[in-house]
């Protein structure tokens, strides 16, 4: 297949290049490397199969359409992810979420790519009535910005479907960890845990109860229905189970050796739109015979590894 990945520089993104460059796939990544980094792509580079073109998406216009030109589909990761902050910065998550969207379909529209893939997440359900959430529980009032926008974009994706004949496929994620893990709680608390191992702030009681996914785990799902998609479809991504925050801290302390003296920010959850409690049903991605293959606990211990592996990566974290 020829497959293009916009925000293939990123987490998710890189990890989905290397995957596909080394089952024989031929890869363009389209990313404008505001928070990509290059060097996630050298191990795809080696293969030759990977050609990366530098755009933004928020300019639409036909650049867009040429680079899409003969894919067989479009995998759409290009977002902003950044769910915490998104109160200080309201427009951010309309350009970058729904606009860009917006733009990647009339650009696969224009170059009549078949498919489209696009990474949702679990934020679209809000505070959910229904634990586990299952693709048809009802959306009940947003909670955060983020969730507000892939909502949107969510939108329309399934109209263009419907009016275009457009195959699209939308995975609704838990938070994804592993290896290029770049911002979230485990960064934050490594970050911390650098500069002051003997002690760690914790935003909320601790209480929080979170599903997470090993983002090898993630790019299985996504690499093993490629092609196949037959119309507009749903997809939760998680494991059968959850933790609390307090769980992650204790896995996270213990992989790097220190016992810190904890404090709390208090209350149910850390920041406004941080559900207390995100947990998905799977049932429909299980039935297709994907499974995950790391625990959270594994998840977590893997990013931290990754986080002492690579400590620009921890030295770089930038608050907004």
């Amino acid at each position: 297949m020829r497959v293009i990945i916009t925000g293939g520089a990123g987490f998710i993104g890189s990890n989905l290049v290397t995957a596909l460059v080394e089952r024989g796939d031929d890869v363009t990544v389209v990313d404008n490397f505001s928070t990509g980094r290059p060097e996630f792509l050298e191990r795809a580079q080696a293969s030759g199969r990977l050609t990366v073109e530098t755009l933004d998406l928020l300019d639409g216009g036909p650049q867009i359409a040429r680079a899409f030109a003969g894919a067989d589909a479009v995998v759409h990761l290009a977002a902003n992810a950044d769910v915490r902050f998104g109160l200080d910065h309201p427009r951010r998550d309309l350009e970058q979420n729904v606009i860009v969207t917006h733009n990647v379909l009339e650009a696969v529209r224009a170059a009549d790519v078949p498919e489209l893939v696009f990474s949702s997440t679990g934020s679209v359900y809000g505070e959910a009535e229904i634990i586990p959430t299952p693709e048809h529980a009802p959306f009940p009032r947003q909670t955060s910005l983020y969730g507000a926008s892939k909502a949107a974009a969510e939108g329309f994706i399934a109209a263009y479907a419907e009016g275009f004949g457009l195959r699209a496929t939308v995975y609704r994620f838990v938070s994804i960890l592993g290896s290029g893990y770049t911002h979230g709680h485990v960064i934050d608390f490594v970050a911390q845990l650098t500069d002051h191992p003997d002690r760690l702030h914790i935003l909320g009681d601790g209480s929080q109860r979170k599903s997470y996914l090993e983002v090898g785990d993630c790019v299985a799902a996504i690499a093993g229905r490629l092609g196949q998609a037959t119309g507009f479809d749903v997809f939760n991504l998680g494991v059968d189970t959850y933790c609390t925050v307090n769980d992650s801290v204790g896995w996270i302390c213990d992989r790097l050796g220190v016992e810190p003296e904890r404090s709390y920010g208090g209350g149910d959850r850390g920041w406004v739109g941080d559900n207390p409690f995100i947990f998905l049903d799977t049932a429909k991605i299980r039935a297709t015979a994907w499974a995950p293959r790391w625990s959270i606990r594994d998840a977590v211990e893997r990013t931290v590894d990754f986080l002492v592996e690579h400590p620009t990566v921890v030295a770089s974290l930038v608050r907004p």
